[in-house]
């Protein structure tokens, strides 16, 4: 049974979709998937139970989802094509299918284990990812086919550990980098007491208290992080800050982040 929390992030997400038909039927086409929910939800256990890391479950994939919808919908506002438009081979909305099928499925390999997950969600997402589009779009192969992998390129490159080209990609490594806030700490900090490797993932995370991805002033995008203690700070030196370096949209990217009551430190601008 899904969760009150993920049933409203849910609801925002499809929203945020409301004026892009095809994008928010294949939205809720996912949200009815029976496998990848049982996906999502065994995932999140290895992660927290077995392996004491933070939540990589159904929430997360969902807030990584807002996330990436938010920065894909600034860029657009802002006249900035994504690369499926620039290389005239699909639409703004394909773009944004191929974006919200990632973010959904990119840490399913977390059901196999932390080590080379990006690739296993790959192969694990594979499946869901054809008969999602062959449903949404049965008789064009053509847009499957983009579709398909512009959101395996997405995957498997969530963790800044191979190079990316595609602005859709980057916009997938940043979104998942900028769920960090300290609900995502919650659960494994309650259930581990005793020192563990990682810990400083969990308590960096349980410092940052909001996360704002807005209009920017001199880029199109302006994250501003707000944390409680500095230990904030590693998490946006070691995860977000290397995950916006190795973003094709970098490049239009404000960064702020700070203790609350301080002035803010300027990463990016």
């Amino acid at each position: 049974m899904k969760s009150v929390k993920e049933i409203t992030t849910e609801s925002k997400i499809l929203d945020k979709l409301k004026f892009f038909d095809k994008c928010k039927a294949l939205v809720e086409y996912l949200f009815q998937d029976e496998e990848l929910q049982e996906m999502q939800d065994y995932a999140n256990n290895v992660s927290i139970k077995r392996l004491g890391y933070n939540d990589h479950g159904p929430v997360h994939m969902r807030q990584v989802a807002i996330n990436a919808i938010k920065m894909l919908n600034i860029l657009h506002e802002a006249g900035i094509k994504t690369s499926l438009e620039n290389e005239e081979i699909g639409i703004f909305e394909d773009s944004m299918c191929a974006v919200v099928i990632a973010a959904l499925m990119h840490d399913l390999g977390m059901m196999i284990g932390r080590q080379g997950h990006e690739e296993m969600s790959v192969v694990l997402a594979l499946p869901l990812i054809d008969r999602t589009l062959l449903n949404i779009f049965p008789n064009d192969i053509h847009k499957r086919v983009v579709i398909k992998s512009l959101a395996i390129e997405a995957i498997i490159g969530h963790m800044s550990s191979r190079k990316i080209h595609s602005l859709e990609a980057g916009i997938i490594l940043i979104a998942d980098g900028c769920d960090m806030t300290k609900g995502r700490a919650r659960i494994p900090l309650a259930m581990h007491n005793s020192p563990r490797v990682g810990d400083i993932h969990k308590y960096s995370a349980n410092a940052i208290t909001h996360v704002k991805i807005c209009n920017g002033e001199k880029k199109p995008i302006k994250i501003d992080v707000e944390m409680s203690s500095q230990v904030g700070f590693f998490q946006i030196e070691e995860v977000l800050l290397t995950k916006v370096e190795s973003s094709p949209a970098k490049q239009y990217i404000e960064l702020f982040a700070g203790v609350s009551g301080e002035e803010k430190k300027c990463y990016l601008i």
